[in-house]
């Protein structure tokens, strides 16, 4: 496609700088939200007399600010060490070895060698549902995710699609990106959970009994109750906000790995509708190859629509529809091997011309 090389780049050059930006945007955010939290529990508990609660909670806020910071650092640093087992915790994921599944590793090892890439690590979830997801922020880290239902119901080219759709997000900087986006939702979003449950639980009530302080209180409340709000939606909408452009990006790359559109689209059109992983959180759902968006919903995904992912391969990639969808494929174990890298090309690097034929 004209101008790929140039948006592919880009794009990994715009989510390093936005890796950097969303790392900025977690401390502050945790920040505002320690503030809104001081405000509630002044609020609340009430000052000695004579108190300004303004100043009072600032001279709190300062105190509390190289904590706040050594525990985030302490989260930045826990979400990137041990991402991958968070999720693995999350999903039920189980790390395979070769000879679980040597068929599955052949594929994804023809991948990587045609680009120079490490190897990733694989694993599986045991689901009915159709998706896959590529997870950890470096080399030793990179893990792709597929369910059993995805292995059970695409057949060879659709999941060597799938596959190179989750390198390509590894090798784009995508995963590294999403990464650290949920560890800022998932850390301010359990906080804000907790004050809320807490409220939920036993009602907003000041101690003092002075009306004019117990209103003055209530007015902290509020404020910090709103701080509080502001932050977890803001974690949200960061979360949301990443680029969908990602998504196009990694089919695109998926052709060019593959050079298979229509494995692409048919993957596409059969994980539609059956990916959604049952009791996976939100956040890893985002980072799956499909989100199910659809109708009103699309606008607040992180993915676009299967319908605009379709007809961009169609328009861009040379894709084609399927007339049908082909038969139920049989288990992934009992299908012909496929030959590496080396035996298609042949002993002098060339790849055997239609029909298997070696050149005479």
């Amino acid at each position: 496609m004209p101008g790929q090389a140039f948006g592919l780049y880009s794009h990994i050059r715009n989510n390093k700088v936005r890796s950097a930006f969303l790392l900025a945007g977690l401390f502050l955010l945790a920040y505002v939200m320690t503030f809104g939290l001081i405000l509630v529990f002044h609020g609340l508990n009430g000052l000695p007399y004579g108190a300004n609660l303004k100043w009072e909670t600032f001279r709190t806020f300062l105190g509390a600010m190289p904590f706040v910071t050594a525990g985030t650092l302490l989260w930045v640093f826990l979400g990137y060490r041990f991402n991958v087992a968070l999720i693995g915790v999350m999903t039920g994921a189980q790390g395979i070895a070769r000879t679980d599944h040597p068929k599955l590793y052949k594929m994804l090892e023809n991948l990587c060698i045609s680009r120079g890439m490490t190897v990733p690590k694989l694993a599986v979830v045991e689901s009915d549902a159709l998706n896959a997801f590529a997870s950890g922020v470096n080399d030793r880290q990179f893990t792709i995710t597929v369910t059993t239902g995805l292995l059970a119901n695409l057949n060879d080219d659709e999941i060597e699609a799938v596959l190179a759709h989750e390198l390509t997000h590894i090798r784009n900087g995508d995963v590294r990106l999403m990464i650290i986006a949920v560890v800022i939702a998932g850390v301010l979003s359990l906080i804000g959970e907790v004050v809320f449950r807490m409220f939920a639980s036993g009602g907003v009530r000041t101690s003092s009994s002075n009306n004019d302080d117990r209103r003055g209180n209530m007015v902290a409340v509020l404020i910090g109750i709103a701080l509080i709000v502001v932050s977890w939606f803001l974690a949200i909408v960061v979360r949301l906000s990443l680029s969908r452009s990602r998504e196009y990006l990694a089919d695109a790359g998926a052709v060019e790995l593959t050079k298979n559109p229509d494995a692409m689209i048919s993957a596409l059109l059969k994980i539609s509708g059956r990916a959604d992983i049952h009791g996976v959180p939100s956040g890893v759902m985002d980072m799956c190859f499909e989100n199910d968006p659809d109708d009103f919903s699309d606008l607040f995904s992180t993915h676009p629509s299967t319908t605009k992912r379709v007809q961009a391969l169609v328009d861009m990639a040379g894709g084609r529809l399927p007339q049908a969808m082909p038969p139920h494929p049989p288990a992934i174990r009992d299908r012909q091997d496929l030959p590496s890298v080396v035996e298609q090309r042949g002993p002098w690097g060339a790849r055997p011309p239609a029909g298997g034929q070696s050149p005479g």
